[in-house]
């Protein structure tokens, strides 16, 4: 390979990423004539067709497909190289995607937003919120926040806050003509809210007393995205919720929810910042540990 081909490699790689001549012209700064030229010079290097044309629409061959799927992590290396060079300043600089569930997002780090970008005014950042534990280099982030029994072996993990717990609540008004649940098996005469995952997993309640585990697979009329909506059926008189006792502190404390098996729900390792350990650490990754790294 010559040094010509790298940068043609560079020209297809944006081509296909934009489905378009024109938008890998203007992400290039180089005329649409240009990156045609570059991409045909390639395939006629190589003796391979990699992209198909059509007067509405680009797209990689199987053979396209194939070499950029093989060129992705040196492209990006190459990328995050020259990014970092450019960082090498006094202050952190460039782009920062992390990823992480919506409650992590809430609690623990957009009230600290503000603070954080006041001090790396040159930092971009982006918040991708979901539950689904992804491959973090494979989507293109730089980091992710999950809890830290779920992160795995192979990240660098960096904590964020201290322990959480689970909290089973319900409201006044559904215990009215119910029993509280003295064990988790009990909770088979409950009505309970159950969540459904970003994966199609609904999640199964899970419990931990001296020692021995417990997993239950509750039942129930309603199931629900995320923990905001389950709350709000709990207080409304749904039925039982499992939801993070972050969430219910006023609630309980106002009379609103009453918190039961407490004794089943112990403290749990809480929520962790990750990243691949092979790759260069970023300036403005860097930045972003140390503001939220947790120093309880």
């Amino acid at each position: 390979m010559n040094r010509i081909q790298l940068s043609q490699l560079a020209v297809l790689a944006a081509v296909a990423e934009g489905r378009s001549f024109r938008k890998a012209a203007s992400e290039l700064g180089i005329a649409p004539s240009a990156v045609s030229h570059a991409v045909a010079a390639l395939e006629a290097s190589i003796g391979v067709r990699l992209l198909s044309r059509t007067t509405r629409s680009v797209a990689p061959t199987e053979e396209g497909r194939r070499l950029l799927e093989a060129l992705s992590p040196a492209l990006a290396d190459i990328g995050q190289a020259l990014e970092a060079l450019a960082e090498t300043r006094a202050r952190a600089a460039g782009s920062l995607r992390i990823t992480m569930p919506r409650l992590a997002a809430e609690h623990l780090i957009a009230p600290r937003l503000g603070g954080f970008l006041a001090l790396y005014p040159e930092i971009e950042l982006e918040l991708v919120t979901n539950d689904i534990f992804e491959d973090i280099v494979e989507q293109g982030f730089d980091a992710g926040l999950r809890l830290g029994e779920n992160i795995e072996a192979d990240m660098i993990a960096v904590k964020v806050s201290g322990p959480w717990r689970g909290a089973v609540v319900g409201a006044p008004g559904y215990f009215a003509d119910r029993s509280h649940p003295d064990h988790p098996r009990a909770l088979t005469d409950h009505r309970c809210i159950r969540r459904r995952f970003s994966s199609g997993r609904i999640y199964r309640w899970e419990f931990e007393k001296e020692g021995r585990s417990l997993v239950i697979d509750v039942a129930g009329p309603l199931v629900l995205p995320e923990d905001r909506l389950i709350l709000a059926a709990a207080l409304d008189g749904a039925g039982l919720a499992y939801v993070f006792d972050a969430r219910i502190g006023t609630e309980v404390a106002a009379g609103r929810l009453v918190r039961v098996l407490d004794d089943w729900c112990p403290p749990f390792p809480g929520f962790s910042i990750y990243y691949p350990s092979r790759r260069q650490m970023r300036p403005a990754l860097r930045a972003f540990v140390d503001f939220f790294r947790f120093n309880g």
